[in-house]
């Protein structure tokens, strides 16, 4: 009679039927995302510590796995076999430690989310510290920092701590806050103060920290110091990408509101097409001889492909296209910008015929044929849809 009651309002008490079954549900106070991709050599390791760490304490540990090739998604999911406590999200066809970060913390739900590396370089005993300062609900996100103490982290190199300083100096100034790593990794939220930003995170990259400050200039926050620990194991995530990932990150934050990031990048793209454009042209008239209609031609190609291959590795890295794709992208983006070169000179055209002086007339083609250029192309050339073959 009971559960008919409980099935016709709606509703069920999970923890009077847990008694019922004599299992004791303890609900999670701590949700501990660590975002992996290659990490089989350290993720069992991560969690050992962080269960170690937080003894005592209700918590889960969820690991977002990128689809690694190593098989790290496999050797958690042996972990959970053997602890609840230890669950596995595995992504297909999507990358990038923000995303999953953001993924991770919409899977769980726990008053407090903290994420972590799994390469052992976050001290992961901070963690019941950050939990007792979360506790007192003074605060929103308690950022563990590598610069309260100091301002280089031992085991980098002089390139790496340049990076770094540039980046962070880069977050500071555009952050409305005052934060001494903006650029950490390590970090524990409120869920009330993550759900309040969700809806305004870009999830472009690997700085998610940056992404939730600059998504709301309302947030309590409190830096607890920690020292950053060198990689045992594996390799760093960190690279040229990583770079250009952060610079269309802070693109997204500063004018996405207006303009899609995307596009200013594809813009800028076909401003140094045109420097490739008339580079080709002088150079196939003067140094080669070539008429000017075909030296035009040639010029034309070149800056096509030159701009195809800059958008696949720059604008539209996380849908890279390889191989057969490549050259299909390839095709796809000249026919589309063909089409838009014929729109920019009809348009052109059009307003200089109504009496518009040649600047703004010349200059209304250009914004149409790179509008048309952009919305073809990413749609036709870089369709996400198909992100799971393409991805390296």
């Amino acid at each position: 009679m009971a559960g008919k009651s409980e099935v016709a309002h709606g509703a069920v008490d999970l923890g009077v039927v847990a008694g019922r079954q004599g299992v004791a549900i303890q609900p999670a106070e701590l949700t501990v995302v660590v975002p992996t991709y290659n990490e089989c050599t350290n993720v069992g390791s991560v969690v050992a510590r962080i269960m170690r760490s937080l003894a005592g304490i209700s918590f889960e540990i969820l690991v977002v796995d990128d689809d690694s090739p190593d098989g790290t998604a496999d050797q958690v999911r042996a972990l959970a076999s053997r602890d609840a406590r230890v669950r596995c999200l595995q992504r297909i066809g999507r990358r990038g430690l923000s995303s999953a970060c953001i993924e991770g913390m919409l899977a769980s739900s726990s008053p407090f989310l903290a994420v972590i590396d799994a390469d052992l370089q976050h001290e992961e005993k901070l963690l019941r510290q950050m939990l007792e300062v979360m506790r007192r609900g003074e605060t929103d996100i308690v950022i563990a920092s590598r610069y309260l103490e100091g301002v280089a982290v031992p085991g980098w190199n002089s390139r790496r701590n340049t990076i770094s300083r540039i980046s962070t100096w880069l977050g500071r100034l555009v952050l409305p806050m005052p934060v001494t790593d903006p650029m950490s990794g390590f970090f524990m939220i409120s869920r009330e103060a993550f759900h309040a930003r969700v809806h305004r995170l870009s999830g472009i990259g690997f700085k998610i920290l940056l992404d939730l400050l600059m998504s709301s200039p309302r947030v309590r926050l409190v830096e607890l110091p920690y020292h950053f620990r060198n990689r045992l194991a594996g390799e760093s995530k960190f690279d040229s990408r990583a770079a250009l990932d952060f610079i269309m990150l802070l693109l997204d934050k500063l004018v996405g509101r207006w303009v899609p990031s995307r596009f200013v990048a594809f813009s800028f793209v076909g401003g140094l097409g045109l420097v490739v454009h008339f580079s080709a042209l002088l150079l196939a008239m003067n140094a080669l001889g070539v008429d000017f209609v075909p030296a035009q031609a040639v010029a034309t190609l070149v800056a096509m492909t030159f701009n195809f291959a800059l958008n696949n590795e720059f604008t539209y890295r996380d849908r890279r296209l390889r191989g057969s794709a490549w050259l299909k992208g390839w095709l796809s983006f000249c026919l589309a910008c063909g089409v838009g070169a014929i729109a920019n000179v009809g348009v052109a055209a059009q307003l200089f015929a109504t009496g518009t002086s040649w600047l703004p007339s010349a200059l209304g083609g250009v914004v149409v044929g790179a509008v048309w250029n952009y919305a073809v192309t990413s749609f036709y050339t870089w369709d996400g849809s198909t992100t799971s073959r393409r991805l390296q």
